[in-house]
């Protein structure tokens, strides 16, 4: 899954500072403004008796919530996810009310003012009522006051005028996030750039052969399921790998819910979340990996020469809607420097004025506040007809979905709110916004969409990679099968390529052969790496020996990145920022540069270029500073949060939450799971703020279970809260 939500504050601030706040910020008035009070102890209690949850905190820490409702274990799930991480959780919830700037200065300005450019809390305004079901409603009610009930008995903890805390928030939350798993931010980012160079669709008609290919590169996530056809022993296999920060508003948390309305599932939760978002139950689970088709479109408006809040429309001026974006912009102490932005929207959508343009765009999942209906369906499910009738509600935008059940059902859904496009535009290009027939309003039938189900092969996988390599049998998708409109993705990732030298479709594979897959620490040949190396290897050196010595190194590099690999800091550090770009935004030197600058750092920190890999790539968490085998873009995936000045990679994302679940024939299941640090996210004095760290370095994991009794025997702490009887 993506990192959209952390990526999203600091690149668009610059775009956001470029088009004028700046000179705003210089000429506004300083004012005395201070934050409101939260609400008294009391006051912030009160809802936390309508519910009553038992919390069992096993060895590890992790919740293990029941509640006799759903809305009680909600309740016990907002509560005990503030207590391993509060902090996070309020600073989803500025964001998501568009105030972040208010407590973190400019740095949350470009979050705010996008809240209110696509009119997050217009859409809920508009459909919560009508359109969110009124149980779901109930657990978003229950998860805010469980959070209340927290910030009730921690006062001091709480963001000054941020309680209390509403069910709203919790829906706008999935409103604001889900379209940038399928890469929103990056269409917002390009059109808030200085400059832009990108082509205009014609009418299908004027279409000559049209050549614009794309490379569709996303940050990660792996996922797999394995039938008892393919796996030798006749065990049926899920394994659920999702690549995510180790910390923030998108850092997994791990928990188990329980009720007496039919909740029983385990698996990780964003903050704000009052579900689980991918893991699995008894019955069945599901792995989620971040897709990246088309799902956004651009159109270039012709604005007014005489008036600027006209743009032309059907051959004649049309008025753009107007609202203002309010943006509190915190200076220091309490003073805040208050900001009036225009916000518009045209017949298309939400509307960005650039230097170099006007423009509106829409977007799957544009007025859309049913996410968590969907969420909470798919944790009622217990059979594949419950699980893919919950999928049909096609209120998530984007997501692959790799599924497995103890019945030995496997299946791919690639799934997406697809619009429902004019056939023969090229709807990757900006379209002119002079049409509202291109401003498209509804999407195609769920049943449409890309499905391998119950694959003759056995085996269905996913790296984040196209539709159409979802197995290694005969019986993939083919691109034939979808209008081009839909804009599915082409791209293959190393990890998807991987995958595919490592499987022998002849051959079955097994727990071990599984897990070789996933823990696997190779370079694909034609990958992108791959293709750098290739590169470097090529360039003659002859007139500097020393890094001729340097080629024959990485020469003799076997393309794998294991703890005692000599060759792989050389190999790595020379690609890393080529393979990375897509997520960061820089693509570094060119591979001649590369090479050097990843010589000269191996000499300057560790005095030679064959240290080990574990020796520079390491897991730190406190005091423990662990070393880790992987790297960018691999199966086992660790990305650094920079290449530091100290000699060490230190990982920041990637494989973070892992679950691998098997259902033997009778259908008795066993599970596993590792989480890359611990449960206690912001307590450094916890014993479970670190304690999963060393078992995520060496590839071990850790026995989940379902069975109440064997939690009990494994305890550390059983509590309960809000009406105790």
């Amino acid at each position: 899954m993506k990192q959209a939500g952390q990526r999203l504050i600091r690149r668009i601030a610059t775009a956001i500072l470029a088009l004028g706040v700046t000179a705003l910020l210089v000429t506004a008035i300083w004012a005395w403004h201070p934050l409101p009070s939260n609400p008294n102890s009391t006051s912030l209690r009160t809802g936390s008796t309508l519910y009553s949850a038992e919390i069992i905190r096993d060895e590890w820490g992790v919740p293990h919530i029941f509640g006799t409702r759903d809305a009680d274990t909600a309740f016990g799930v907002g509560y005990a996810h503030a207590e391993d991480d509060f902090e996070t959780i309020q600073e989803v919830v500025a964001a998501t009310r568009g105030v972040l700037a208010r407590y973190r200065g400019l740095d949350g300005a470009a979050t705010d003012y996008v809240v209110n450019l696509l009119g997050i809390w217009d859409t809920v305004e508009t459909y919560y009522d009508d359109q969110v079901d009124p149980e779901t409603k109930a657990i978003a009610e229950a998860y805010a006051a469980g959070l209340n009930l927290y910030a009730s008995e921690n006062p001091d903890a709480i963001w000054a005028g941020l309680a209390p805390f509403m069910a709203e928030d919790i829906i706008a939350g999935f409103v604001l996030k889900t379209p940038f798993f399928y890469g929103l931010d990056e269409t917002l980012l390009e059109l808030l750039a200085e400059t832009r160079d990108a082509a205009l669709a014609t009418p299908p008609q004027q279409q000559a052969w049209l050549l614009n290919p794309t490379l569709n590169l996303v940050s990660g996530s792996n996922a797999f399921a394995v039938a008892p056809t393919r796996s030798a022993d006749g065990v049926t296999r899920l394994l659920i790998n999702s690549h995510q920060p180790m910390t923030g508003p998108v850092a997994w948390w791990e928990a188990h819910l329980v009720s007496q309305q039919g909740l029983d599932i385990q698996g990780g939760l964003f903050p704000g979340s009052p579900v689980i978002l991918h893991g699995f139950n008894r019955h069945l689970g599901w792995a989620n990996t971040v897709s990246k088709p088309d799902l956004v479109d651009v159109y270039r408006l012709r604005i007014n020469p005489e008036n600027p809040n006209q743009y032309w429309l059907d051959g004649a001026w049309a008025e753009l809607e107007r609202d203002t974006a309010e943006l509190s912009i915190k200076l220091f102490g309490p003073f805040a420097a208050n900001i009036l932005r225009p916000a518009f929207r045209s017949v298309h959508g939400p509307v960005i004025r650039a230097p170099h343009g006007t423009y509106a765009i829409r977007y799957a999942g544009i007025s859309e506040v049913r996410q968590l209906d969907q969420y909470y369906a798919l944790n009622k499910s217990h059979t594949w007809p419950e699980f893919y009738a919950a999928m049909k509600m096609n209120a998530l935008p984007s997501i692959n979905y790799v599924y497995a059940d103890r019945t030995g059902h496997i299946a791919l859904i690639h799934n997406g709110q697809f619009p429902e496009r004019i056939a023969g535009w090229d709807w990757t290009s900006d379209l002119p916004g002079d049409r509202s027939d291109l401003a498209w309003r509804s999407y195609l039938p769920f049943d449409q969409a890309p499905k391998l189900v119950a694959p003759e092969s056995g085996f269905v996988f996913n790296s984040n990679n196209q539709p159409y390599s979802a197995t290694d049998g005969p019986d993939n998708l083919t691109p034939d099968m979808f209008p081009a409109s839909m804009g599915l993705q082409t791209n293959e990732t190393n990890r998807s390529l991987r995958i595919l030298e490592l499987v022998n479709p002849d051959q079955p594979i097994s727990r071990d052969d599984l897990l070789a897959i996933k823990f696997d620490t190779g370079i694909a040949k034609s990958s992108l790496a791959d293709q750098f190396i290739q590169e470097v290897l090529d360039l003659d050196w002859t007139e500097q020996p020393e890094l001729q010595h340097a080629q024959a190194h990485l020469r003799n590099w076997n393309y794998q990145s294991d703890l005692t690999n000599p060759h792989a800091a050389l190999g790595n550090l020379t690609t890393l920022r080529y393979v990375t770009a897509e997520f960061t935004g820089d693509p570094g030197p060119p591979p001649a540069a590369a090479f050097q600058e990843a010589y000269d750092w191996l000499l300057r920190h560790h005095g030679r270029i064959d240290p080990e890999w574990g020796d520079v790539n390491r897991l730190l968490r406190g005091d423990l500073n662990l070393p880790v085998s992987g790297g960018p873009d691999l199966l086992r995936a660790i990305y650094p949060a920079e290449i530091s000045d100290d000699g060490q990679l230190k990982a920041n994302a990637g494989d973070t939450w892992i679950a691998l679940v098997e259902w033997r024939p009778d259908g008795q299941q066993t599970a596993q799971s590792v989480h890359q640090y611990g449960t206690a996210t912001m307590h450094p004095g916890s014993p479970h703020y670190s304690d999963q760290a060393p078992l995520f370095a060496t590839e071990a994991w850790r026995t989940v279970s379902f069975d109440r009794a064997d939690i009990e025997a494994r305890s550390q702490r059983t509590y309960r809260i809000g009406a105790i009887d």
